[in-house]
């Protein structure tokens, strides 16, 4: 067989004592990303451009999240 079964990828870790996960939302237009922000300093990083719930769920199981909060 030349093509194998994929593999699905073990959900990738983040600093849970540093970054809490969030999904960034424009008020303006709507625009939805995924990421996480420095529960210390406020800084956001940015993960995945979220345009839709199948993007949402992929960007939660890749880290293993089951809650995020809205932040604008």
């Amino acid at each position: 067989m030349i093509f194998g079964k994929r593999k699905k990828p073990a959900p990738r870790e983040y600093d849970k004592e540093q970054w809490r996960p969030v999904l960034k939302c424009s008020i303006c237009n709507g625009e939805q990303v995924a990421g996480f922000q420095n529960i210390h300093t406020g800084a956001f990083r940015e993960e995945m451009l979220i345009r839709n719930g199948e993007d949402l769920a992929s960007f939660r199981a890749r880290y293993g999240i089951t809650t995020m909060e809205k932040i604008y």
